[in-house]
């Protein structure tokens, strides 16, 4: 089992889409995929067609786990099936207060090590939350690799940049094993002379070699959220479902070429 960390640290730069539509690619592909959704916005549930109301009433969300002590356990016991096949959901505490949490970098870590859990997903994505908290950290000292969406705007290109820094920071002191997976453009014009401009400063100041294919900007990605859809369910023949299959290929020609490494 992998485990891949979505992270910017700008917010709106398509981290839970990518997350959602990811996974649903993967999952169709026959994978067994779990989304544990960090993000206290709760909007991996409505991509995956569960809703921000559609978790049982009484059943935690992955925040809480964490915050009780006994995450490995907890979280296991709040993972929900979704409509996508092959996708299964962590969903968040949409009412937990970041605050509560000032460690935590190690308990999400030792929840997905556990030998129960990794037997039972081939890979799992975490939708981290943009904020520089504990929430953040114990996501990216859990993962295994490391995917960046980025919108090709200055303030996302911002974002990129602080995250390296933190990335950086997690390496040296919670998690020597986290490598970049890729640097995701989403929403991108190649029409659009800034996008271009900053789609190439993002591959030139962190190496072309880890630059995945654009996700072009389409109405149907917002619309298919609001059908609680992943785009390739909602729009098969779109430009974005086109696009996520083929950053879905990418990503796991990566992570097989990493697995065969180690």
């Amino acid at each position: 089992m992998q485990v891949v960390a979505v992270a910017n640290r700008k917010g709106g730069t398509g981290k839970t889409t990518a997350c959602v539509n990811l996974a649903a690619e993967l999952g169709a592909r026959g994978h067994r995929v779990l989304v544990v959704d960090l993000d206290t916005q709760g909007h991996c549930a409505i991509g995956l067609g569960l809703g921000l109301g559609g978790t049982p009433r009484g059943h935690g969300g992955v925040h809480q786990a964490i915050a009780d002590g006994a995450p490995a356990q907890a979280l296991e016991a709040l993972i929900l099936p979704t409509p996508v096949a092959g996708v299964w959901l962590a969903p968040a505490d949409t009412r937990f207060e970041h605050g509560r949490l000032q460690d935590a970098q190690d308990g999400l870590r030792a929840a997905l090590a556990r030998p129960a859990l990794r037997a039972r997903f081939d890979l799992v994505l975490i939708d981290t939350p943009p904020s520089l908290d504990a929430l953040l950290i114990a996501g990216l000292s859990a993962a295994d690799r490391l995917l960046v969406p980025f919108v090709p705007h200055p303030l996302s290109f911002d974002g990129v940049r602080q995250l390296a820094r933190l990335v950086f920071a997690v390496v040296s002191r919670n998690n020597p094993g986290l490598r970049i997976l890729g640097f995701l453009p989403v929403m991108a014009a190649s029409h659009v002379r800034q996008h271009r401009a900053l789609a190439a400063q993002v591959s030139q100041d962190f190496g072309s070699a880890r630059m995945l294919p654009p996700v072009r900007m389409d109405i149907r990605v917002a619309e298919a959220f609001g059908a609680g859809r992943p785009v390739r369910d909602y729009a098969p023949r779109s430009r974005a479902s086109e696009d996520f299959h083929a950053v879905a290929d990418e990503v796991l020609r990566r992570l097989e070429a990493a697995q065969a490494a180690s």
